[in-house]
């Protein structure tokens, strides 16, 4: 006995069959959008959030008391703090940002994205020499004058060479001399030289750090033309990944602690997009000729083949990249997004196989987009973890800062990807057409 319709059937019309209709042509029930892609619909998503970020990111001082704007030099003192916004300015989250934008600017040609990160850049550029001068440590702009961990000063520093070299009216060197001086010098460090950490214990490695530090370092090189930084960056993800790099999985662990003799094999999404950033990074900044140019080729191509099979059907990757009960993450999965289509664009890695996949995770990522310009899904900030459940219950939250730049930076790359390629649909499959 029938409790319902049965599927495929309408009830009063003919039942569908494999000789009354061609059945390979039914429209499959995709959880989020699927198909090709325009990039007029990709630009209409990340502009949404470029607006967002212009009006809840302002680039002005006020004093901490009584709130008023202070815009003359004289008056800075103590209280005197950057007005708040949703997200704060000098994060290593925003040096993301600032990154994310320049791309999307030189892409896409809308000035919007590179006025952005340029008039912030100037804003912090400018008020530096005034806050260098103070005796007081606690200040407006303490985290970039006195940076205490590779968060304080990689990715600001990053993002802040790419915009001197992008052209902006403002003496950014002697912030990028700092920040360097910190990475290069005073940052903590393993005896073979790994940069590392003594939390949560003694003799510590962060995966995030490789991307907190060697973008930053790479970048110098190509601002200085000095050797010993291409070779520097090199040689840490090279230290980084002889310890952390799972090459029967293609993925690296979360975190790794000298004294242990079993680490603690988490693999953790965002974590792992820091490392395929770096990687990204590197290959862009680092000549054609350095020696070391083919070792990282060689790893970004092997935790891209790792990564490739967790994608879900819905687009996304989950929170522990081999935990399809954790949940699907935002942040991670616009890295991963960026990561890829750059690597297509740029004749790394096979289109073909690989162009489908990064589509898929960009509408996953775009349905993520709310009406305002908000990121939902996005992990919040996450330490290092012994345990599952550490990972598996981290809070989601749309002020979580780590999913914006991600977000631009796809759509970027995704909308190169469209420009420079044609795409078709062959039994309701996308796939790349190749020319």
């Amino acid at each position: 006995m029938l409790l319902g319709p049965v599927y495929g059937q309408t009830p009063g019309k003919t039942e569908i069959t494999d000789t009354n209709t061609p059945l390979h042509l039914l429209q499959p029930d995709y959880p989020v959008p699927y198909g090709i892609v325009n990039k007029e619909d990709v630009k209409v998503v990340i502009d949404r959030v470029r607006d967002y970020l212009a009006d809840v990111t302002p680039a002005s001082l006020v004093d901490k008391i009584s709130l008023d704007e202070i815009k003359d030099p004289k008056n800075f003192n103590h209280n005197t703090q950057l007005k708040q916004g949703d997200f704060r300015l000098l994060s290593y989250e925003w040096g993301v940002t600032y990154s994310a934008m320049l791309e999307a600017g030189e892409i896409t040609g809308d000035k919007k994205y590179t006025d952005y990160t340029k008039d912030r850049v100037k804003f912090i550029a400018d008020l530096y020499p005034h806050f260098r001068t103070m005796k007081e440590q606690k200040n407006a702009l303490h985290s970039i004058l006195h940076p205490g961990a590779l968060d304080d000063a990689g990715a600001l520093c990053a993002a802040f060479i790419k915009t001197e070299r992008a052209g902006v009216d403002a003496d950014v060197r002697p912030i990028v001399d700092n920040f360097m001086n910190y990475i290069m010098t005073k940052e903590y460090r393993l005896e073979d030289g790994t940069l590392a950490r003594n939390r949560p214990l003694k003799n510590t490695i962060w995966l995030d750090d490789l991307y907190m530090s060697v973008p930053a370092i790479v970048q110098m090189g190509k601002l200085t033309g000095e050797q010993k930084y291409y070779d520097e960056a090199v040689r840490q993800i090279e230290l980084f990944s002889q310890r952390m790099f799972n090459k029967d999985k293609g993925l690296y662990m979360h975190g790794w602690v000298e004294d242990m003799d079993v680490h603690p094999e988490f693999h953790w999404a965002r974590a792992n997009g820091w490392a395929l950033l770096t990687k990204i990074e590197v290959l862009s900044a680092l000549p054609e000729n350095h020696p070391g140019r083919e070792v990282v080729m060689d790893l970004l191509k092997k935790h891209i083949r790792g990564l490739a099979p967790l994608q879900s059907g819905a687009g996304f990757w989950h929170q522990l990249l081999d935990k399809n009960d954790s949940y699907l993450e935002t942040s991670a999965t616009a890295i991963y997004a960026y990561c890829i289509a750059k690597a297509i664009n740029e004749g790394w890695i096979d289109d073909l196989a690989h162009a489908p996949m990064v589509m898929l995770a960009w509408h996953a990522v775009s349905t993520m987009v709310n009406e305002r310009g908000q990121v939902e899904g996005t992990c919040v900030g996450t330490g290092m973890g012994f345990d599952p459940a550490f990972y598996y219950h981290r809070p989601v939250n749309k002020f979580a800062a780590h999913g914006y730049g991600p977000v631009i930076a796809a759509g970027a790359e995704i909308y190169r990807l469209i420009q420079n390629n044609e795409f078709e649909i062959n039994d309701s499959s996308l796939q790349l057409l190749k020319q």
